[in-house]
């Protein structure tokens, strides 16, 4: 491909010494650079990538794009200067890797909590009738027999367009997206045609980021302002912020729901320590749904796949098996497995919407206490701290406070802050060490308890200071579950 037919899609605002050539590769990693490359100089939160462009150039880069704000000088390359870098990128990857969302049936999942699980519920339904499809997400990017381990929920522009590019290269015909706010912020989705995007819910999160709860909200919205007419948007209009999304969506708006009158309604919800019963009604029908998966949260998170099936004219006994086939999801309400007892959860909550519903969920189905051990991030949202220490006081019967990924902060200050929310300190023991702090939670539990560890789910570490230190919640109590009741 020629520089010329990259230009052409950027549309810059200047160029300075241009000279055409065969494009090699495009990156905004100088360490990526490699003769015949363009190099992208983009400016992120800590690095202005213009202090770069000389590095790229000793390792071949034959073109520059920078924001046009910037002032390069003494370069002898060809300079390209844009308004937005960042945007830019998003429109040479889709070119350089030739537009492979056209070709496929991209579904964007959007929203504060339940991405991940509407992602493997629609991977689950479109297996049942030998769907090829794709997952980008926040556990794993997947597809056919390859797993390639996630850094970010949503990859930045270039990757994304590579793996859409490997997926249509490799049959796949479906691919089901989570697309967070920071990546619709940062045009890392810019040029994926959606066939559907879904919106699962609003709550306070990432506001270290976005600063308010208006400014999340419209990074989400620009999901479906991109829609085109053909498209679907599937809302949940239980939630304020899906009832918002009605005006802004230029798409076939399917909406679902509980409680209000929508086009994909449950009703009848039964739940129990297996699972949960409930009814489906669309289009005057009705459909009885058995799920292993558990929650009033995780309803919505099958009528929302249900919507897409149903969309797809996939039969409704196909899509009832595909939810039905789904064991669950990791380190999302994951159950310790083992003959113990009492019962022990893993759960990724880490805002006190999703902390909110997993509580409310076990504590529907406990037969004694509801323990619970969680923390807050650090470096991240500081106004979900103590509202997340007043729903723990206020769900659980015991509570202990221990660190998440404290990250540069101290976390005697984030469970200070968490502390803050509590008016019963005593019913609290903090713990600083996760690992002890798991430990004492296991030993107070008694016969019918249930435990709740929450708050990293899948993650397999925790980050102190700049470094990631191997931790897992799940093989940390099934570990001390096992030395205590002598099991092998």
């Amino acid at each position: 491909m020629k520089l010329s037919r990259i230009i052409k899609n950027i549309k810059p605002d200047n160029i300075d010494n241009l000279t055409d050539f065969t494009l090699r590769g495009i990156t905004d990693n100088s360490k990526d650079v490699r003769l015949g490359f363009l190099f992208f100089a983009i400016t992120g939160e800590s690095l202005d990538g213009s202090d770069f462009i000389e590095e790229a150039i000793k390792k071949g880069a034959q073109a520059i794009v920078v924001s046009s704000d910037k002032k390069i000088k003494n370069i002898n390359k060809t300079l390209i200067y844009v308004k937005d870098a960042r945007v830019s990128l998003s429109r040479a990857a889709v070119e350089f890797y030739g537009s492979p969302s056209e070709q496929l049936n991209c579904i964007g999942v959007t929203g504060t909590n339940g991405k991940t699980t509407i992602t493997y519920i629609l991977e689950s339904i479109f297996k049942q009738v030998n769907i090829n499809t794709g997952v980008i997400g926040t556990i794993n990017y997947r597809f056919n027999d390859k797993v390639i381990k996630a850094n970010n929920t949503t990859p930045s522009s270039l990757f994304l367009q590579k793996i859409l590019s490997d997926m249509k290269k490799s049959n796949v015909s479906h691919c089901v997206l989570e697309v967070s706010s920071h990546s619709l912020e940062q045009e890392r989705v810019g040029g994926i045609n959606f066939k559907y995007a879904i919106f699962t819910n609003l709550s306070s999160d990432h506001l270290d980021y976005h600063k308010d709860k208006m400014s999340y909200f419209a990074a989400k919205k620009k999901l479906f302002k991109i829609l085109n007419k053909d498209a679907h948007a599937v809302i949940n209009i239980d939630d304020e912020y899906g009832q918002k999304l009605i005006k802004v969506a230029q798409a076939n708006i399917i909406t679902y729901s509980i409680d209000t009158p929508s086009d994909i309604r449950a009703e009848d919800l039964n739940f129990d320590s297996e699972g949960m019963t409930f009814n489906i009604v669309a289009s005057n029908a009705k459909f009885k749904i058995r799920a292993s998966l558990i929650g009033r949260h995780n309803v919505y998170n099958i009528l929302a796949a249900f919507a897409v099936g149903f969309c797809e004219n996939i039969a409704s006994e196909d899509i009832i098996a595909g939810i039905s086939n789904l064991e669950g999801v990791p380190g999302r309400l994951e159950r310790i497995k083992g003959d113990y007892p009492f019962s022990v959860f893993i759960d990724y909550a880490h805002t006190e919407n999703a902390l909110q519903n997993v509580l409310a969920t076990l504590g529907k189905i406990k037969q004694n206490r509801l323990i619970l051990v969680f923390g807050c991030g650090g470096n991240r949202d500081t106004t979900k701290r103590a509202k997340m220490g007043r729903i723990a006081e206020d769900m659980a019967d015991s509570v202990i406070i221990t660190s998440d990924n404290p990250r540069n902060e101290n976390p005697q200050g984030i469970i200070k802050d968490i502390l803050s929310g509590i008016k019963n300190k005593d019913k609290c023991d903090i713990i600083l060490e996760r690992y002890s702090a798991i430990t004492k939670a296991l030993s107070l539990a008694e016969e019918g308890d249930i435990v709740l560890i929450a708050g990293k789910g899948h993650e397999q570490y925790q980050i102190l200071k700049n470094k990631k230190i191997h931790f897992d919640d799940r093989k940390t109590a099934k570990n001390i579950l096992d030395k205590k009741f002598n099991i092998e």
